[in-house]
């Protein structure tokens, strides 16, 4: 049987003759919805850290390169790991991990190139704080390098 094209019963223009007056755009919404309900729900295996780091007065540079100067190919399990000046604050670092698993992120801690690391970058350290532990979902750059 033929509809007449024009308003469907949701309001919304069907865009096929004998369509039968799906409304195609509320479909897709509610599709993708469901989905991302669902990947809401699934419990996510990565294991995020955000945390500012304050460097000793002056030390701000000399930190950073500490920090940036392992590979993150050599940290297995290590999805993403970001070292960022704050712009608002002339000493202070902040840095983004994003981990397969918080296991994975435990056992980096005792990588010889991780323990070197943070000895050579103790002094340069004023402080921590900031710190927050996250559950990421995912996003640009992590697709691709997510385990399983």
């Amino acid at each position: 049987m033929d509809t007449p094209a024009g308003p469907t019963a949701r309001g919304a223009a069907s865009s096929t003759p004998g369509d039968p007056g799906v409304d195609r755009r509320g479909f897709l919404c509610a599709a993708v919805g469901v989905g991302l309900a669902r990947r809401m729900q699934e419990p996510s295996g990565m294991y995020g850290l955000i945390g500012k780091i304050t460097a000793t007065p002056g030390n701000r540079e000399a930190l950073a390169a500490i920090l940036l100067d392992f590979s993150v190919a050599g940290m297995p399990g290590c999805l993403s790991y970001i070292v960022a000046r704050d712009p608002s604050v002339d000493d202070a670092l902040w840095v983004t991990e994003v981990w397969d698993s918080e296991a994975s992120h435990k056992a980096s801690l005792s990588l010889p190139a991780v323990r070197e690391a943070i000895s050579r970058a103790r002094p340069l350290i004023a402080g921590f704080s900031d710190r927050v532990v996250t559950r990421p979902l995912g996003g640009i750059g992590l697709a691709a390098n997510r385990a399983g």
